[in-house]
C-alpha cells in the first residue's frame, strides 16, 4: 500500500540509522556530490551514512539516466540511480525517498494547497502526481520542500503540471531541506 510516509524504515543500530552505501565504479569521479548530499542531510538530522562494509543492507549508487530511487527500506542492494544530469539538491531528494518519503505534493490533503493540471503531465507519470495513502505526520503543507515537485515538472506541453493555490509561493527547490523536511525526518526516525 502506498504511504506518503512508509513503514519500512532502515533499522537501526544502538539507536542511530547509519545507513551504509556503495558507489558503483563509473560513479567514483561523482564521489563528491554524493558525499556533498550525505552532510546535507545529516548536518541537520539523526540519520548517518558510511561505507559499505560487507553489510546485508545497504545502498548501492548506479550510473543510470536520470535520478531514480525505491521509496523506504527493501533490503539488501537497495539502488539509487544517479545520472549524469544530477546535482546534490536531485541526489537529496532521491536519499529522502530511499529514507521512506513520498514526494509532498502526493499527500491526503494536497488539493487544499496545489491543483494537478492532469492534462498537461505526459502521459505514463501520472503516478508521480496521485494521491498516496497515509499519515501526515501532523505536519503543515510543506511548498518549501526538496520533495515538492516544482510547476512544471513532467509537462507534456510545456504548461504547468501543478499550481499553488497560494499566491507568490514557489515549489520544486532543490537547495535545501526545509525546516519541515528535517522534522519529518527526525520523527521517522526518534
Amino acid at each position: 500500500e502506498d504511504r506518503l510516509a512508509v513503514k519500512s524504515l532502515w533499522p537501526e543500530n544502538e539507536g542511530v540509522a547509519s545507513i551504509p552505501y556503495k558507489i558503483n565504479d563509473y560513479l567514483v569521479d561523482r564521489k563528491e556530490t554524493i558525499l556533498a548530499a550525505f552532510k546535507l542531510i545529516s548536518d541537520q538530522t539523526c540519520i548517518r551514512f558510511h561505507e559499505y562494509t560487507n553489510e546485508m543492507n545497504y545502498i548501492e549508487f548506479i550510473s543510470g539516466t536520470g535520478c531514480a530511487s525505491y521509496v523506504g527500506f527493501q533490503g539488501g542492494a537497495q539502488s539509487v540511480y544517479f545520472g549524469r544530469a544530477c546535482n546534490v539538491g536531485n541526489l537529496c531528494h532521491e536519499l529522502m525517498h530511499a529514507l521512506g518519503l513520498h514526494h509532498e505534493h502526493t499527500r491526503p490533503d494536497r488539493d487544499q494547497y496545489v491543483t494537478i493540471q492532469w492534462d498537461n503531465v505526459v502521459p505514463g507519470k501520472e503516478n508521480n502526481f496521485k494521491v498516496k495513502k497515509g499519515d501526515t505526520q501532523d505536519l503543515p503543507y510543506d511548498y518549501d520542500s526538496i520533495m515538492h515537485y516544482g510547476t512544471y515538472y513532467f509537462s507534456s506541453n510545456r504548461n504547468p503540471t501543478i499550481h499553488s493555490k497560494k499566491r507568490g509561493v514557489q515549489i520544486g527547490q532543490r537547495n535545501h531541506l526545509s525546516p519541515l523536511d528535517i522534522t519529518r525526518l527526525n520523527k521517522l526516525y526518534q
